[in-house]
């Protein structure tokens, strides 16, 4: 299958109707791609802390219905990255969003791991409390955000439910660029899945985001990456290598359930 990882800016003098616009022709432009993945919050901003409120929406807000009408035109999976949603009592969180080719919602993600260093993400939004895997044409899919890259646990949760390709928005600046590429790599070996990583370019409210998005095998192989640019990332993967590769060398079948049994 094909996957086509949209690498976007979020310019502070866009507006997020002028960004959800302009991103709506690069994706008409995406011909032939299966599966394709945008950023953490591209059409808010990450880093546009103060505009929290007033950018948030639902899942019939602006951002998912234009991906949702491209998704049902174009007959492809889409991940829309994340959008500030806005749910009861005033409440904020960082949702994530797979569509499916008929453009309805598939998969919805509420980021866990809400950061703090250096940003009010932890401030304004709500933490998410729920861990879902759907089965997908191309295989077991799920999603993180960002920051949750750097916690074993919730990745060990995910391949204990039998996630084998796991799709990841960010935001990830530049000042941590090698952290996000010694990551990646590190999640698909260890738990031999597919990891579909999309990060931001560009810069907000002074922060260089990393780029650099790419796709890890389950093997820890660098199939694609991107450069900082702005730019569309086309990948081919062969989802069945999963289980070959979990076969070949069966790992996750010689961890233990638990590591909490074990004595001191």
């Amino acid at each position: 299958m094909k996957i086509a990882l949209v690498q976007v800016a979020s310019p502070d003098s866009e507006t997020r109707e002028e960004r959800i616009h302009r991103v709506e022709a690069i994706l008409r432009g995406i011909k032939g791609a299966e599966l394709i993945v945008l950023p953490e919050l591209w059409s808010a901003g990450y880093f546009h802390f103060d505009e929290y409120q007033a950018l948030a929406e639902t899942l019939t807000g602006p951002t998912v219905s234009m991906c949702a009408r491209i998704a049902a035109e174009q007959g492809v999976h889409l991940h829309l990255g994340s959008i500030i949603e806005a749910g009861e009592n005033g409440r904020l969180s960082n949702t994530s969003i797979l569509l499916g080719p008929d453009g309805s919602v598939v998969h919805t993600y509420r980021k866990i791991h809400v950061f703090g260093y250096k940003s009010k993400e932890s401030d304004l939004l709500t933490a998410g409390t729920s861990l879902p895997v759907v089965e997908l044409p191309f295989g077991a899919t799920a999603g993180i955000t960002c920051y949750d890259l750097r916690f074993p646990g919730l990745w060990m949760e995910l391949s204990n439910r039998g996630a084998e390709i796991v799709i990841v928005p960010a935001a990830w600046p530049a000042a941590r660029r090698e952290h996000w590429r010694l990551l990646t790599t590190a999640r698909a070996l260890e738990h031999q899945i597919f990891v579909v990583a999309c990060n931001a370019a560009g810069t907000q409210e002074g922060v260089e985001l990393g780029g650099h998005s790419r796709v890890v095998d389950p093997a820890g192989n660098v199939l694609a990456e991107a450069d900082s640019g702005e730019s569309v990332l086309l990948v081919d993967i062969d989802p069945d290598q999963v289980s070959t590769v979990r076969n070949e060398f069966p790992v996750i079948n010689d961890r233990l359930a638990s590591y909490q049994t074990l004595t001191v």
